[in-house]
Order: structure tokens, then C-alpha cells, then sequence
């Protein structure tokens, strides 16, 4: 018995185990396919969770990379974001996964990430779970929220408290300019006061869009910002 992968269409051949004759998770992707999904292992950066390992030593500081050192430097900025988890690296596969989802609107390729988005997150502390938003343009560009998305699948149910303006995309700035960047988001509501927030994005890339809705939370009252995403770039 099987059924096919979301991604490449190949058939999925059921393995059958003591544990899947009393619980059984769907597959959602081939054996091939889920090689290509990379988990993040090893030493990780304490702030963003990039992979230290692979790090040249001049771009990392003890258990830090050079990245999150220098927005941690920065007084405007540190301590803003206490830290992001993230599941996966951001390799070719995964890269090419993510933009069949997003830009060609393969929703259903979100399938393939509930049940592990949704135990990684139940070890998480927070008061309110929040998607980082499209800006309307984005959004009827690509019919849907991919963050969203992502969290529904998880089965987990979403705060929608932040609007964006539309702007360029943060990976084609520079490090400057990302810095200097006036606020993208905006608060649909304001009491946050003594709450905890976890954001959530399909990738972390710089930082700065993460960065930039945890300063709005944290002028709000919220007590603690961290962010989850599915990965890190």
C-alpha cells in the first residue's frame, strides 16, 4: 500500500513497525525527498541557531555568529529578539521546496511540515504564537500567507496582531541599509503587556524582519520576544 509525494510524485511505500501498528503519522513525502530536508544538528549559533560548524572562524564569536554578535553590539537592537529556532537548513533542496510553495502556489507542499512543526513548537513558552505577515501586494500575489499556512497545518491557531507596509525584500539589501530601514510593521493591537511572544516565519535570512516586528512587540509591553522558523538561512 502507498500513496504519493507531495513534491516529486513517487509513490510511498508504507513501512510497517511495532510503533505504527498502534500510531501512525502520515507521509507526506518520499524517502528521497526527506533526505533532502536537512535538520539542523551540531553547535548552533545561540541566538539564530545558524550552524556553527560550518563557520569559518572569523565569522563567529565563541557560541555566536559574527551576524548575531554585531546586532547584539548594536544598543538599539540587543536583547530585542532573545532568540530564534530554527528546523532546517536553508540548502538547495529545501530552497527550491520553499519557492514552489510560496511563488507558485503549491499550498499543499505545506502538508509535509505539520506534525513536526507542531511537536518542535509545544516545547516553546509563549502567550501568543504571530505569523510574520505579506503586505497586501504579497498577499494577492501569492493568494495565501505561507507563515500562516505553515501554522495551520501544525494545527496551531495563530494571532494575526501585525499588518505590513510593502517594501523591498530584506535579502537585497545591504547590512546598512537593513540597519537604517525605517519600521515595515504595524500593531492592530497594542495591550501586550507582561506577554510572551513566539514569531513565526518560513525562513530567517538577516534577522531584520524578525527584529523589526519584535521591537514593535516589545515597545507594546510584551515581556519576551523569541521567533520560531522552519529555516535558517
Amino acid at each position: 500500500m502507498s500513496n504519493f509525494c507531495l513534491y516529486c510524485g513517487n509513490g510511498i511505500k508504507e513501512v510497517i513497525s511495532w510503533r505504527g501498528l498502534f500510531y501512525s503519522e502520515p507521509q507526506y513525502l518520499c524517502a528521497e525527498c526527506q533526505k533532502g530536508l536537512q535538520t539542523i544538528s551540531g553547535q548552533r549559533c545561540s541566538y539564530c541557531s545558524r550552524p556553527l560548524e560550518k563557520l569559518p572562524d572569523e565569522l563567529k564569536q565563541d557560541e555566536v555568529c559574527l551576524d548575531c554578535f554585531r546586532w547584539e553590539e548594536d544598543l538599539k537592537w540587543k536583547g530585542i529578539l532573545e532568540r530564534n529556532t530554527s528546523l532546517f537548513e536553508y540548502n538547495d533542496f529545501l530552497k527550491e521546496y520553499l519557492a514552489r510553495y510560496k511563488y507558485r502556489g503549491d499550498h499543499m507542499l505545506a502538508k509535509a511540515f505539520g506534525v513536526q512543526l507542531a511537536n518542535s513548537i509545544k516545547n516553546h513558552q509563549y502567550d501568543h504564537i504571530i505569523p510574520i505577515p505579506l503586505s497586501e501586494e504579497r498577499q494577492y500575489e501569492r493568494g495565501f500567507n505561507q507563515s500562516a499556512a505553515l501554522l495551520e497545518e501544525a494545527q496551531l491557531s495563530p494571532l494575526h496582531l501585525l499588518s505590513r507596509f510593502h517594501s523591498e525584500k530584506q535579502s537585497k539589501k545591504s547590512r546598512r541599509d537593513r540597519l537604517r530601514q525605517e519600521q515595515i510593521f504595524t500593531l492592530l493591537d497594542k495591550d501586550l503587556n507582561g506577554h510572551s511572544i513566539l514569531l513565526f516565519d518560513d525562513i530567517y535570512t538577516t534577522g531584520t524582519t524578525l527584529r523589526q516586528a519584535a521591537k514593535l512587540l516589545i515597545e507594546a509591553g510584551a515581556k519576551q520576544v523569541t521567533s520560531f522558523t522552519l529555516a535558517r538561512g
